[in-house]
């Protein structure tokens, strides 16, 4: 009598998150290395002109803001979570502005893609405010996702490709030393 053949593993099912925090390259870079974390496009939403180009976004006319649509696995990471991190990596308590980067596409801003995930930003907005990790209000918006443009090619995965930019060197290689201090039991050492 043979051996049954061992069933695979079903593959888990990912969920999405879609949060804007002022440079999609810093908020790219940032996720792409946390643990359950399975992929992170940078793009655009928000806004209400049709597939919007980054020149279009920049101008401030288009509405979107720059964001990352992150696909995890709530197994390893539940959406508060991601929401907790997201709400201490960049500051959502400036309108409009992330340091250097000033305009509406650089808001704080949540797009939810269900009631549910709409529940739970809301609660850990409040919690977030309840602990005083910031000292002024937070003003992140949180609203339905309507649709998501992926940016274009040369923006994606911007400062694992330029490190040696001044911007990734300035900007973004803080935030990420940054998260990895803060968040080092949650770190994914990057795949290179």
């Amino acid at each position: 009598m043979s051996e049954p053949s061992p069933v695979p593993a079903a593959e888990p099912t990912l969920e999405r998150a879609t949060l804007g925090g002022g440079c999609f390259w810093c908020m790219e870079a940032v996720f792409l290395e946390l643990r359950g974390v399975r992929s992170v496009t940078s793009g655009y939403a928000g806004g209400t002109t049709p597939h919007p180009t980054y020149e279009m976004v920049c101008s401030g006319t288009t509405g979107h803001a720059e964001v990352v649509q992150i696909e995890f696995d709530p197994r390893e990471i539940g959406y508060a979570d991601l929401l907790r991190i997201f709400l201490t990596v960049h500051d959502p308590t400036t309108r409009d502005r992330q340091g250097p980067d000033v305009g509406t596409q650089y808001r704080s801003i949540i797009l939810t893609h269900s009631e549910a995930q709409a529940r739970t930003a809301q609660a850990v907005l409040s919690e977030i405010g309840a602990a005083g990790v910031w000292k002024r209000p937070i003003v992140t918006q949180v609203t339905s996702l309507t649709a998501f443009y992926p940016a274009e090619e040369y923006h994606r995965q911007y400062f694992r490709r330029h490190p040696e930019r001044s911007y990734c060197q300035i900007v973004i290689a803080p935030k990420v030393a940054h998260f990895r201090e803060q968040y080092r039991d949650r770190w994914a050492a990057p795949a290179r």
